[in-house]
């Protein structure tokens, strides 16, 4: 018997959590000027999981749109960026930093808005890279 994978998270304060379930279809890394404000990383990171397997289990996660076709959703309390949602599409991205397991996702496999890099951070051509967005793949 196979067990299925569980993956919780939440923010810092611990108002709002979630769970993911399975693995995550893939993991990827964002050079875009929004997510890196976002967050305040230079290089954000993210898995992303579809949304029949994803449920915020406590609290209520508030919302921000900053283009016409997604929302960033975060913590009203603390702050903490979690996840970013498309108005169409099955799937949801999870902040690889929310992750209460973050250190168990797989290497990211693409890497979005490379022409965005911010320049000392290194251009890793082993990972799939996009210099501006493209969907992946799965």
């Amino acid at each position: 018997m196979s067990r299925t994978e569980i993956h919780d998270g939440g923010c810092l304060c611990g108002a709002i959590r979630y769970r993911a379930t399975g693995a995550p279809l893939r993991t990827g890394i964002c050079h875009c000027s929004q997510c890196r404000r976002q967050t305040g990383s230079a290089m954000p990171a993210f898995a992303t999981w579809p949304r029949d397997q994803f449920a915020v289990i406590k609290g209520q996660p508030a919302g921000m749109r900053l283009s016409d076709f997604a929302t960033r959703e975060f913590c009203r309390d603390c702050g903490s960026p979690l996840f970013w949602r498309g108005d169409t599409g099955t799937t949801i991205s999870v902040n690889l930093g929310s992750l209460d397991d973050a250190e168990t996702m797989p290497k990211p496999s693409y890497q979005l808005w490379t022409e965005r890099r911010v320049h000392w951070v290194p251009e890793m051509p082993e990972i799939k890279q996009h210099k501006q967005n493209a969907p992946p793949a799965g």
